[in-house]
């Protein structure tokens, strides 16, 4: 997905719900700091949203969410979700790049942040996500490695994160 389709998301997000600002928490929020990535890390459909200051209304967000006709006419769509949706460190965000959005913006997960998140749902396309990440460089081992103590999972889901992560910086 492209940056300019993230943005018809979230103008139409705010159009339905009246909010002016979203958090982006899945893949697509790696547009908040890679606006020209290639379409090939980003290749849901899904733009993962949770209203930021009235989080009740990001369930008004399924008008343009999978199946819709939003999406039909379109081929991606807003998934709304909620702030249990993913585990993470801090949560630390950064601002989407202006773009066609009716002033409406974007709140994106920072790309360690992101890739924690990842690990810990262990996916096989959440996998492949952060070894195309570690691939690229978009993400550093050593602060992943400490990212990972400061996440809320038990130790033994903390070991597997840290095995991934090292599995992912071999090459």
């Amino acid at each position: 997905m492209k940056k300019l389709q993230v943005d018809h998301v979230l103008r139409a997000a705010g159009r339905i719900t009246g909010e002016k600002q979203f958090v982006i928490i899945g893949s697509q929020a790696l547009h908040g700091k890679y606006p020209d990535l290639a379409d090939e890390i980003c290749q849901s459909a899904e733009v993962d949203l949770i209203a930021r200051r009235m989080p009740s209304k990001t369930e008004w967000l399924n008008a343009i969410g999978a199946d819709s006709p939003f999406h039909e006419s379109f081929g991606y769509y807003a998934d709304p979700v909620d702030e249990k949706t993913a585990v993470l460190p801090r949560g630390r965000l950064v601002n989407l790049p202006e773009g066609d959005t009716d002033g409406v913006r974007g709140l994106c997960l920072e790309p360690h942040d992101l890739a924690i998140s990842k690990y810990f749902a262990r996916r096989e396309k959440d996998l492949a996500f952060t070894r195309e990440l570690a691939r690229r460089r978009f993400i550093k081992k050593k602060r992943l490695l400490a990212l990972v103590d400061d996440t809320p999972v038990t130790e033994e889901i903390r070991d597997r994160m840290k095995s991934d992560i090292e599995a992912d910086f071999r090459d």
